[in-house]
């Protein structure tokens, strides 16, 4: 299994649903509360990424403590992010219950996407390298998300 490129092909996915869920927001009205649709895309994008920062945590990062203990730094600020991510995630949810107009919307969509990418660039930066040769028996599905 060349996690590396597991790891790769996940951000891209889920770079590609926030994209989505964005391109939603922009096409609703301005005075528009979220549709449908637009509760659809959120709620698979927040789950999607929720589960593979999950994974992370549980799996990925347990594994690459154990076989590189000089990453536990990063491990560290990686899974404070995780933290961050998930408290900008709760602040979306709770915007599309309430039907915020579109424009409160891409403001969390505009905020999440700036640390997400920052987060996955630091990632790929720094574990790339430990992925291509990790040990790791286990479902990419299960560690990084069924996307």
């Amino acid at each position: 299994m060349a996690w590396d490129r597991e790891l790769r092909r996940v951000h891209d996915r889920l770079r590609e649903a926030l994209s989505v869920t964005r391109q939603a927001v922009a096409a609703g009205e301005p005075a528009e509360p979220a549709t449908r649709d637009l509760l659809l895309f959120c709620h698979g994008f927040c789950a999607a990424l929720t589960a593979h920062h999950d994974g992370e945590d549980r799996d990925l990062f347990a594994a690459i403590a154990e076989q590189h203990p000089e990453l536990h730094e990063t491990l560290y600020y990686l899974r404070q992010d995780h933290s961050m991510i998930a408290h900008l995630l709760s602040g979306l949810k709770a915007a599309v219950a309430r039907s915020a107009s579109p424009a409160e919307l891409d403001r969390h969509l505009e905020g999440l996407a700036a640390i997400m990418e920052s987060h996955f660039r630091y990632e790929e930066r720094q574990l790339l390298s430990v992925l291509e040769t990790l040990s790791l028996d286990a479902d990419p599905d299960d560690v990084l998300g069924p996307l």
